[in-house]
């Protein structure tokens, strides 16, 4: 795996979105789908990887992630789709 980071969003069930950074969000995601990821995934438990972005840094990652989790469900459910229309999303 390269050196970059990703911030990525998950579907949860009941319609919550989580928001989060990894090295590998594949890999991340299997973690919260097995409960081994944040408390907010096993509370409310993962349906689907919605959308995950490139970043150059963790640093910069990090700020994408704050910026992202200020944002309302619908504003993260576009920001997803248009990164999934860019060919970002993952099916």
């Amino acid at each position: 795996m390269s050196g970059t980071w990703w911030v990525y969003m998950i579907e949860c069930r009941g319609g919550k979105i989580y928001t989060g950074i990894a090295k590998d969000p594949e890999a991340r995601y299997r973690q919260h789908r097995s409960g081994r990821g944040a408390v907010f995934t096993r509370i409310n438990p993962p349906v689907a990887l919605l959308a995950k972005r490139p970043c150059g840094s963790r640093s910069d990652a990090l700020r994408e992630e704050h910026a992202l989790r200020r944002l309302s469900g619908k504003e993260k459910r576009a920001w997803a789709g248009e990164l999934f229309n860019a060919g970002g999303g993952h099916s």
